[in-house]
């Protein structure tokens, strides 16, 4: 896959990551396809904004002091790309997050983040606020299961 990320969105959000202020990329170029995905716009390979080393570097220096977490909705399928970001993000001192609909990513990526969201988009299911989900909202270091933290 390729080397560059690129990205649909970049969003300030609070409830993705639980008792989180988080700068969020959307990442396009998804290769899953979850069907009934909300998020289809992204799928095209090439699509968006370039997310450079530099240009991600420069935006955790704009929000110095106002976040505490970096989160990547997708990405995953960028490899090499994906580590240097969480890289950069934790020598700034922040949490970091994947949201992805495989059941697992590779193990250098989970050591890179605090927090993991796994499994693909089931409608019948619902997301992260429904008991039923199939996904799971984990703390990557103590294992917790963090789905209630979603619930009503």
């Amino acid at each position: 896959m390729s080397s560059v990320m690129r990205y649909s969105s970049e969003e300030i959000v609070w409830q993705e990551v639980p008792g989180e202020t988080s700068l969020a990329y959307t990442i396009t170029g998804c290769p899953v396809g979850c069907k009934g995905c909300h998020s289809v716009d992204t799928w095209p390979v090439g699509s968006g904004v370039e997310l450079s080393p530099g240009r991600f570097s420069q935006r955790l220096y704009d929000y110095q002091g106002l976040i505490t977490c970096v989160l990547f909705l997708g990405g995953e399928w960028h490899h090499e790309a994906l580590l240097t970001l969480l890289s950069i993000a934790r020598t700034h001192g922040l949490k970091t997050c994947l949201y992805t609909g495989l059941e697992r990513v590779p193990t250098e990526i989970e050591k890179q983040l605090d927090y993991l969201k796994t499994g693909p988009w089931v409608a019948r299911r619902g997301g992260l606020e429904s008991r039923s989900t199939n996904q799971r909202f984990m703390d990557v270091k103590s294992g917790e299961l963090l789905n209630v933290h979603f619930w009503d």
